[in-house]
């Protein structure tokens, strides 16, 4: 089995677009947070949203039109070609049928459905028959693919909040299995009405802030963004002497077929999923040294995940740093494990790991290491990347500190 490492690193946040923006205002503690500014949110009880301002897809776009796309697409994209950039990969050296693309998300393009409905209100008006084909989520990856003329496998993951490790999981597998020699993976999703909505009637917006792990932690914020990583096998980055981030070792995928909102209220299937990314990267509980987790903020979600930390890593559950970057740049759905894929990458390269911001009384339920308020130099080797969604779909990926060498 071929080794799998991450040589480009790619990212569009609330928080700041770029790899060193998005760090250093991570490290920080900054928030992406405020009211929503993309549509009106009167008539909901809640108005506050973690969008994505500095973004002009003109800036990365080449060959498509940034108007004939959605906003999704354009921020993959985007992600794209700064992951492509940084890893200095030279596409046409290569057989572009052996670089894949592999993108989850949640909503796909759900601004045209919105865009459908509008028409539809109006009256007298008629939806434009351009809508529904742009809606697809299969779109996403392949306007990647079109984006940089790649050839290779494409596809696009709609497996809601754990699509964004999904996505890496599968082509870290077409990598190890030798079907291609390099893959885009990541999450992309856009800010929307439509899951806006959904969250506001389900009561799990918070009004102010997003306070993941704390005793009065009120819900999630909703967000958008892109993550992509540059993933391609240990000789292929070692003969063209790119600069190696970090090393993927495996994944694990679980559901929990409990209930279509609500996680297992044991943690079953976020246990087993952490259980099999270690065991498919071959290390155990003592090797982790910091959790990035999934953290959203809502008292369901945040206790199910502390019941299953405490469960699988036992006594030393308390000695493992875990924290949620959620508090800093909201939920960005499809791309939230995308985008903390790229912490737990940066974290590993450059020793410190980001805090839980607005963590001001600890859950007393549990004795664990949130790492509240203040980044942290811990210098991790190995990493866990949490993620979990709606229907029970569950993702960890495990990454690993690359320290030189074949």
């Amino acid at each position: 089995m071929k080794r799998i490492v991450v040589t480009g690193i790619g990212v569009i946040s609330p928080i700041g677009s770029g790899k060193q923006r998005f760090w250093e205002s991570l490290l920080e503690g900054k928030s992406g947070i405020r009211p929503v500014t993309s549509f009106d949110t009167s008539a909901f009880p809640v108005h506050i949203g973690a969008e994505v301002l500095d973004f002009d897809p003109s800036a990365y776009l080449r060959r498509l039109a940034p108007e004939c796309i959605g906003r999704t697409s354009q921020m993959a994209v985007g992600a794209a070609r700064l992951a492509l950039d940084d890893a200095g990969l030279d596409l046409a050296a290569l057989d572009r049928r052996n670089v894949g693309v592999s993108i989850g998300t949640t909503s796909g393009e759900a601004q045209f459905v919105e865009q459908y409905n509008d028409a539809r209100k109006a009256e007298g008006a008629e939806a434009p028959a351009e809508i529904f084909p742009r809606y697809s989520c299969s779109t996403i990856s392949s306007h990647i693919a079109i984006e940089f003329d790649l050839h290779g496998p494409c596809l696009t993951i709609p497996t809601a909040c754990a699509a964004g490790n999904h996505a890496i999981g599968h082509g870290f597998d077409l990598i190890r299995t030798g079907r291609v020699s390099a893959m885009l993976a990541g999450g992309a999703d856009c800010f929307s009405r439509i899951p806006y909505m959904g969250f506001a009637r389900l009561g799990a917006i918070a009004p102010a802030r997003c306070q993941p792990f704390d005793r009065n932690r009120k819900g999630m914020v909703p967000g958008e963004g892109a993550g992509v990583l540059l993933l391609e096998s240990l000789d292929s980055a070692m003969a063209r002497g790119a600069r190696i981030y970090a090393e993927i070792l495996g994944y694990g995928l679980s559901c929990d077929s409990h209930h279509m909102t609500a996680s297992h209220p044991e943690g079953d299937g976020a246990i087993r999923a952490m259980k099999a990314a270690l065991r498919d990267s071959r290390v155990d509980i003592g090797d982790i040294d910091y959790i990035s987790a999934h953290g959203t903020g809502t008292p369901t979600n945040d206790r199910v995940e502390s019941v299953a930390v405490c469960s699988l890593f036992g006594d030393r559950a308390k000695s493992v740093p875990m924290s949620s970057i959620k508090s800093m740049v909201g939920h960005t759905m499809g791309a939230a494990s995308a985008i903390e894929a790229v912490a737990c990458t940066l974290a590993l390269d450059t020793g410190h790991i980001p805090a839980t911001i607005n963590l001001e009384e600890a859950d007393p339920e549990f004795d664990l290491d949130y790492v509240p308020n203040h980044s942290r130099q811990v210098n991790p080797r190995v990493v866990l990347n949490n993620a979990y969604a709606f229907g029970g779909n569950n993702a960890s990926v495990c990454l690993r500190r690359y320290e030189g060498g074949a």
